[in-house]
């Protein structure tokens, strides 16, 4: 294994070869102080590095039923969204590294990051675990998308945007500097608007942690009486192909963010090597890192791990052969293999942050 240093090099060495002329340089500087501030910030900044080490720390892993899973799956990476109806919808928000691997690695990533996430509370490792098995195998026996308008009141409240969180989005949107986009990125802009020829300013944008470094662009337009939002990411073909070499290197977020067993986003799309979204304050996640920890409750971890299974099995019918797999796993196996992989995060966050 490649101390983290070498791995971080060869990583962004990768990054500027994909990306040339377009690789933001101080979006990658920034990104590396942001390593330096948690074991949790350095896990989501750090995908490719998972990869490349996670079958070194969980090596029992390695045989389970593979499936389309989320790959940089996080506390963080769940949000809400409207569906074609107007439906408010939550559940996993960002598919930019799925890629085809064992199913259990999206659960003990998530686990881990919860650990990592909340390190004052070891002693309710167990319970969180446990949440998020609990929740998965809620959701083998019965997917379905977590639409939040009828039920699951108490997610939705937790979820509820205030009065000033919606002015603190508008003004964030208000005060970008307007910048024109390179022409591929405003079409692809352009073409996401709710209407063609849409009088649209664009603006670089600065978001996430693992994706800094890639352009990221939003589209501003007035629509109907006021403004709508895009927003647009480069993506490339999955970190895990790329350390693992056994996989198509084909791009699949989009395939696995409309599986059948979600309510999808009609704005969600990909396009060549973009990804676009809408954005708006309702558009929301909550924010594990900016004191929202507490939040992190075992039905939050539950919702989190149905969520998964969600996604898991709308690109696939493995729900048996999965059910099989964890029949098979026995004692403490999902607690241990969480705590192995939070601690092998922990000492490359250690070791990145001592020099």
């Amino acid at each position: 294994m490649t101390n983290i240093r070498k791995s971080v090099q060869a990583y962004e060495d990768w990054l500027a070869k994909q990306l040339g002329r377009e690789i933001v340089a101080k979006d990658i500087a920034a990104k590396r102080e942001k390593m330096r501030e948690s074991p949790f910030v350095f896990l989501r900044a750090t995908y490719w590095r998972w990869a490349e080490t996670i079958l070194e720390a969980c090596p029992d892993l390695a045989d389970a039923t593979p499936v389309l899973a989320v790959g940089d799956i996080h506390l963080e990476n769940f949000g809400t969204w409207r569906d074609a109806d107007g439906r408010l919808v939550w559940g996993v928000n960002d598919f930019d590294e799925a890629a085809q691997m064992p199913y259990v690695l999206d659960l003990v990533r998530l686990a881990a990051s919860a650990l990592l996430a909340n390190p004052s509370r070891g002693g309710a490792a167990a319970q969180m675990c446990a949440a998020v098995l609990a929740g998965y195998a809620e959701g083998l026996k019965k997917p379905r998308p977590i639409v939040l308008d009828r039920d699951w009141a108490w997610l939705r409240e937790l979820l509820a945007v205030s009065d000033k969180q919606r002015a603190r989005f508008w003004s964030k949107i208000e005060e970008a500097k307007r910048t024109p986009a390179p022409a591929p990125y405003r079409k692809a802009l352009a073409e996401a608007m709710p209407e063609p020829r849409l009088d649209m300013w664009t603006a670089r944008r600065i978001a996430g942690t693992g994706s800094l470094g890639r352009p990221r662009w939003i589209g501003v337009a007035d629509w109907q009486g006021a403004p709508v939002v895009r927003e647009l990411k480069v993506v490339f073909a999955s970190a895990w192909t790329l350390a693992h070499g056994r996989a198509s290197q084909a791009i699949r977020c989009a395939e696995i963010a409309n599986g059948r067993y979600r309510a999808r986003d009609p704005w969600y799309r990909h396009v060549g090597n973009v990804v676009v979204r809408r954005l708006s304050p309702n558009n929301r996640k909550i924010e594990a890192e900016k004191g929202g920890v507490s939040l992190v409750t075992p039905d939050l971890l539950q919702a989190m791990g149905l969520e998964l299974a969600n996604v898991h099995l709308g690109t696939s019918n493995r729900g048996e052969a999965i059910a099989r797999d964890l029949r098979a796993r026995k004692g403490d196996w999902f607690l241990a293999n969480a705590k192995q992989a939070a601690t092998a995060v922990t000492r490359d966050f250690e070791d990145w942050t001592a020099a």
